[in-house]
């Protein structure tokens, strides 16, 4: 399964955060794509893989205990209007909540993410 991984692209208050993503066409393949993130040691350890994808069939996204990031990181992925590629935002909880900041979190993974993979439209 081809996957890039952008380790440790944020950290606040304890909290850090990885991308990663790669092709996919369905919300089975995006299952099997975390369950292969997960495989990866320090994966394994991570709270949260909240994940999101524009497939032929449509939206499918999985906030997996994140509340609203599968919506947020799905929002990017129609403005820069990649389909059939999943996104996945790991978070290692830090013990400190983060407020609305997880979402700018989120938000900026994505953006890093977007600029590796279809450099100037992640805008």
């Amino acid at each position: 399964m081809v996957m890039l991984v952008l380790d440790s692209v944020i950290s606040d208050r304890g909290s850090r955060y990885a991308v990663s993503g790669g092709p996919c066409r369905s919300g089975n393949e995006a299952t099997a794509f975390v369950d292969d993130l997960r495989r990866r040691k320090k994966f394994a350890k991570a709270t949260h893989h909240s994940w999101a994808l524009l497939a032929e069939t449509g939206p499918e996204k999985d906030d997996d205990g994140e509340s609203g990031a599968g919506v947020v990181i799905l929002r990017m992925l129609e403005r820069a209007n990649l389909r059939n590629h999943v996104i996945v935002v790991t978070r290692w909880y830090g013990g400190k909540h983060l407020g609305g900041d997880r979402f700018r979190h989120v938000q900026d993974c994505v953006r890093t993410y977007l600029d590796h993979v279809t450099p100037g439209s992640a805008g």
